[in-house]
């Protein structure tokens, strides 16, 4: 009877350990494909349409967008990954955190042309 007990004990201790545990991912959803989108000279509205709207925006620093995600893995430490967003007049002029986007030299001339083709949100058109 005693082993019995001691056996069914045990069998419910080490049945503890067998619980599933989902993983979580908590925060904005950010991945590489999001990132590689964002190009300087984009306006706020365009990087939030890509992004989303940032976890962290600070009421005293309007111009620095702030995504944090953290993936919980089971018995395993919480990765957490950032990605700060820089804007100067509005528009994007810094990416900085544990996403980057893949090429400078491709994103510098992209910036470029879309500087170049297409009008600034923010821009005035002067009649004249």
């Amino acid at each position: 009877m005693l082993r019995i007990a001691l056996l069914l004990v045990l069998a419910l201790l080490n049945g503890c350990a067998l619980i599933y545990k989902m993983d979580m991912r908590q925060g904005n959803l950010v991945d590489q494909k999001m990132v590689d989108q964002l190009k300087p000279g984009m306006t706020m509205r365009q990087v939030e349409l890509v992004m989303g709207t940032p976890q962290v925006a600070s009421p005293f620093n309007q111009d620095r967008w702030e995504y944090v995600t953290s993936n919980s893995h089971r018995r395993k430490q919480p990765e957490i990954k950032t990605l700060t967003l820089h804007f100067e007049s509005g528009t994007l002029s810094k990416i900085e955190g544990d996403w980057l986007p893949k090429s400078g030299d491709e994103l510098l001339e992209e910036s470029r042309d879309l500087q170049r083709h297409s009008p600034d949100d923010n821009r005035k058109v002067k009649n004249g």
